[in-house]
């Protein structure tokens, strides 16, 4: 075996200035356009293709087209929906919440940013949220045990989800748990934020490739509360026409590269 060789200083020094710079203009680049605030109570919705009720516990899988809108909308406090997402051509293609992160320099997922596939290409753009009270950190909830359907968990929901789509829990990626106001304090603790929503909040996902999803309706692991799980409405939304200068597409440097890999396919 060869002995290694340390890496000369300068050369630690001048990766570093390059990960700073990078770093520098993810979080600098200008917008073309701000976000305007999601109305607190939604609108009606736009062609809507149908209307599905995810009851409190259970899950659903769906398949979107690009340029569908997904429309989550929460019946009451503590509903959270965990969702997994697939590229539909080719499921090893999955959501990669690490990347989508990374990329974008924030956990702070909601109107405006976009959630990226293990291959860098931009799966789903988040078009409308009147919260921002999403989890992209902890996860779902485990098993306890059997009980009633409150009492489910998004482990089983998400391998059962999983199984109907022709996959198993290899599949399965880190989840985004929307809805769910999971916070960091001073000391880099975990702590739930519960003012930040309503139980009337919803949020509206553009698929930007062709996708199976899996959700699963079940309490969040950091929820307090021991109430009855709430369902959550689903509602797809026909396809429109996305302007050049969408706010998705436009937000960030890392977004823009994003949807030109979904051209090169």
């Amino acid at each position: 075996m060869m002995p290694h060789t340390p890496r000369p200083p300068q050369a630690i020094a001048a990766d570093r200035a390059r990960y700073e710079d990078h770093q520098r203009r993810g979080l600098t680049f200008a917008p073309k356009a701000p976000p305007t605030p999601s109305p607190l109570q939604a609108p009606p919705p736009v062609d809507p293709l149908w209307h599905r009720t995810l009851p409190g516990g259970w899950y659903d899988v769906l398949t979107m087209r690009p340029g569908q809108v997904l429309r989550l909308q929460s019946q009451g406090l503590g509903g959270c929906v965990s969702l997994a997402a697939w590229a539909l051509r080719d499921t090893s293609e999955r959501l990669n919440l690490p990347d989508t992160v990374k990329v974008q320099w924030t956990t702070d997922l909601r109107k405006g940013r976009v959630l990226f596939s293990d291959m860098g290409r931009v799966m789903l753009a988040i078009t409308e949220d009147n919260s921002g009270a999403h989890d992209v950190l902890t996860g779902g909830s485990g098993r306890t045990g059997a009980g009633t359907p409150a009492q489910r968990n998004t482990r089983d929901n998400m391998i059962l989800a999983a199984a109907k789509l022709g996959l198993d829990r290899r599949d399965l990626p880190m989840l985004m748990t929307f809805f769910a106001p999971v916070r960091v304090d001073a000391a880099g603790r975990f702590f739930w934020n519960g003012t930040l929503l309503s139980g009337t909040d919803w949020v509206e996902l553009r698929a930007e490739m062709p996708l199976v999803l899996a959700l699963s309706n079940t309490r969040h692991p950091m929820d307090p509360s021991t109430a009855e799980v709430p369902p959550v409405m689903l509602t797809l939304q026909a396809a429109g026409a996305v302007d050049d200068d969408d706010l998705c597409r436009t937000a960030s440097a890392e977004a823009i590269r994003g949807f030109q890999n979904n051209v090169r396919g």
